[in-house]
């Protein structure tokens, strides 16, 4: 299964940027393109890994529940 990097804009818009067999080659060019952006950016760089780019699209759209907040 193939990684995604997705530019992830305000109102939940996603954006492909790029597809890599491999999770280091994605991580790197996601870091790297986090580096390039301005200070107070508003977009987001995004890595998913998913059968295609639908599900990987799909996955980012949904929300996330709060994780533990370490009371527990």
């Amino acid at each position: 299964m193939p990684y995604y990097v997705f530019a992830v804009q305000p109102l939940g818009l996603l954006q492909k940027l790029a597809e890599f067999d491999a999770f280091k080659d994605a991580s790197a060019h996601a870091k790297a393109l986090r580096a390039a952006q301005p200070p107070g950016a508003v977009v987001r760089v995004k890595v998913m890994f998913a059968d295609n780019q639908l599900a990987a699209e799909d996955q980012l759209s949904q929300v996330r529940e709060a994780g533990p907040t370490g009371d527990e």
